[in-house]
């Protein structure tokens, strides 16, 4: 994958990202990244099952100074902090809106991977005055009969702590169609290992029927649908389905990518995100 010769001098030129936290009202810690310039327009990234703000570590040296980039790791995941209970769509989306008030962002694009992705239909629908954009990636339409999923959550309704290192990397490589840099794919393993096993539970087992799938329709903000037509997890009839279940909403397929099309291709990732939020 290559980039075009600005990408990678701003690449080479840009300090890494530091690590900050944000104190929600609610009791919650939630850790981030924010990244461009103050006055930019704001874009919140939401990562998918088990992993971090480090999700976007390849995308963000990619994107440009005019998008003020916040990369965020909801509870549960990462160092954040994990509570109890709390882990249904409605609850990532009330700890969204709780981070955006913390931040002073009025509204935001909001771009969401798998998890993620659900993480941001959610909040589109409790808060459509606060959503600028939404970009979906690796989404779909609903988990019910999906036989990658369902195996998924049989395997993970049985997990005890500590989860085993090997099913995480055997997960997080069957997202991928194309190698990732494998410094980059050792953190991945290294964030999801961090999640204790009954918020992997909570996560993939308790809210597979709180997908919101019928809502869709009630979406009224400009949405853009990202998919990689190798995805192992969602068929691209699937996606076509979720795309066209939404109003005016554009879909992209990537050729030969896999479910985590932003670690694959975070150059075109980039690129595509900048377009949309320029519009």
């Amino acid at each position: 994958m290559s980039s075009s010769g600005n990408s990678d001098s701003r690449e080479e030129s840009r300090a890494p990202a530091i690590v900050q936290s944000a104190h929600l009202a609610n009791g919650v810690t939630l850790q981030y990244v924010e990244q461009g310039n103050p006055s930019g327009v704001p874009v919140v990234l939401l990562h998918g099952g088990t992993d971090s703000c480090h999700s976007f570590d390849l995308v963000l040296p990619h994107l440009p100074d005019s998008i003020r980039a916040f990369a965020v790791t909801m509870r549960g995941h990462g160092d954040s902090s994990r509570p109890e209970s709390g882990y249904r769509y409605s609850d990532f989306s009330g700890d969204l809106a709780g981070f955006m008030d913390l931040v002073g962002l009025r509204s935001a694009v909001i771009a969401g991977h798998s998890l993620g992705r659900a993480v941001a239909q959610r909040f589109a629908m409790d808060h459509p005055e606060r959503t600028a954009g939404l970009v979906l990636i690796g989404a779909f339409a609903g988990q019910a009969g999906n036989p990658a999923i369902i195996e998924l959550t049989e395997a993970v309704s049985k997990f005890t702590d500590p989860v085993d290192e090997g099913f995480v990397r055997e997960f997080q490589i069957s997202t991928l169609a194309q190698p990732v840099p494998p410094a980059f794919l050792e953190r991945v393993i290294s964030e999801s290992l961090k999640v204790p096993a009954r918020v992997w539970r909570e996560m993939f087992v308790g809210i597979r029927d709180d997908d919101a799938a019928s809502e869709l329709r009630k979406l009224s903000v400009p949405t853009l649908v990202l998919s990689g037509e190798k995805d192992a997890f969602v068929p691209p009839g699937e996606v076509a389905r979720l795309a066209s279940t939404i109003p005016g909403a554009r879909l992209v397929f990537y050729p030969e990518i896999g479910h985590a099309l932003h670690w694959e291709e975070p150059a075109r990732f980039a690129s595509d995100l900048a377009a949309f939020t320029a519009e």
